[in-house]
């Protein structure tokens, strides 16, 4: 049912700029790959920014970006990813995600936000275990589709939001 209020929501939302798209469709495909990043399962782990991904879920400028990001690998084991951390749990460690919702506000000067949150460390027995991480992916419609122009994480630390093209624009001036 939850999956249908938001596919209902996500219609309402985007037909403010006269189209029928799913705009958690590129949303939902990248939570997918992390939920199963993160399983038990032991499968192979999903590149969220694979040449494939970039080419249909990600807007002209965050590909931009990202490649110009990608020329200043971090210290990992392929070379090619300029995070040394999964950017959607925020972190290098997780537990299986549990408790996943996501909600797609109305369309705003062509942006949708697609809230996502989950329990990222509720296998662990650290005091904030049972937290919520939240996610923002900022939508906004490219070639007649929904992409996802930003990731935004919340610092629970310092309350601020982190935008990830902004991250890696400072990862692409060596910073």
């Amino acid at each position: 049912m939850k999956t249908f209020a938001v596919v209902i929501v996500s219609l309402i939302a985007f037909s403010g700029i006269g189209h029928a798209a799913d705009i958690t469709a590129p949303v939902r495909e990248i939570m997918e790959a992390t939920k199963s990043n993160w399983a038990d399962n032991n499968s192979d782990w999903t590149d969220i920014f694979d040449a494939s991904r970039l080419d249909h879920l990600y807007s002209r400028d965050f590909v931009a970006r990202y490649q110009a990001a990608a020329q200043f690998p971090a210290v990992d084991d392929d070379g090619i990813s300029p995070f040394d951390y999964d950017v959607i749990v925020n972190g290098q460690d997780a537990c299986p995600l549990e408790d996943l919702t996501m909600a797609a506000a109305p369309v705003v000067d062509g942006v949708a936000e697609v809230t996502v949150r989950f329990r990222k460390s509720a296998c662990s027995d650290a005091p904030d275990a049972k937290d919520y991480t939240t996610v923002h992916f900022l939508v906004v419609e490219e070639g007649d589709k929904p992409v996802i122009d930003d990731i935004v994480t919340e610092n629970i630390e310092t309350q601020a939001r982190d935008s990830l093209k902004a991250t890696m624009a400072l990862i692409a001036k060596g910073q």
